[in-house]
């Protein structure tokens, strides 16, 4: 994994395929997704959380999600003797229940939902709109900024954009979860929708129930935010 330095952050090709280090003292440590980084560590700072580390597995293993539940219980078993507690930051992330027994088996505490679009949004407010938004397709921060590496070239549209409608035919739009006020991202979420032939709807969702279950979190330890 990739270390920083201070409060630097590497840019999100290195939270994709390498993830991030540990770096710190704290006494409880987050085992998040490379996807999660930025949003956790902003966390940190406005909470002045200090007494959380925080390590992320690289991000592209959501292409792999056989793979995260190995990962995770090799993450947990590398640092577990390390801190007081973990707290992994994953959803359930296409693992069909698997990642949650391992940390039951773990005894480690994990976020809940099915996806950070559901945490994201709030897991009641998303649970209650699943059915009508079936045919929608979602976008975070994250996965805006990283739309060419894990949807377009993924799926091969790169190399033949005739699988588009074929993919995308029954989607009727393109949700973009914002995180962040940024313009920028707001237009390339749009344009994103544009070259998949959706509809563009973009919502402001904050950070969700991941700020609630790292507040809890963080409130174990004696040092509630």
């Amino acid at each position: 994994m990739t270390a920083r330095t201070g409060a630097s952050l590497p840019g999100d090709t290195t939270l994709t395929k390498d993830g991030l280090a540990p770096e710190g003292s704290g006494r409880l440590l987050l085992i998040a997704c490379g996807a999660l980084a930025r949003e956790i560590l902003a966390l940190k700072r406005i909470n002045g959380w200090d007494h959380i580390d925080l390590t992320c597995l690289p991000a592209n293993l959501h292409l792999y999600p056989e793979k995260i539940t190995a990962a995770v219980e090799e993450a947990v078993l590398h640092y577990r003797d390390q801190y007081d507690d973990i707290f992994v930051v994953y959803a359930d992330c296409g693992t069909g229940g698997q990642l949650s027994e391992k940390c039951k088996s773990l005894g480690v505490e994990m976020v809940e939902g099915p996806h950070c679009y559901s945490f994201f949004e709030g897991n009641a407010a998303f649970a209650e709109t699943a059915e009508e938004e079936i045919t929608a397709f979602y976008l975070t921060d994250f996965l805006t900024r990283q739309f060419d590496a894990f949807v377009w070239k993924p799926m091969g549209f790169d190399r033949h954009p005739e699988l588009i409608p074929m993919m995308f035919g029954n989607y009727d739009r393109l949700i973009y979860q914002a995180q962040t006020d940024d313009p920028a991202l707001d237009a390339k979420a749009r344009e994103a929708a544009e070259r998949l032939g959706l509809r563009y709807e973009r919502r402001f969702t904050g950070y969700g129930d991941l700020a609630t279950s790292l507040a809890k979190f963080a409130a174990k330890s004696g040092n509630p935010a």
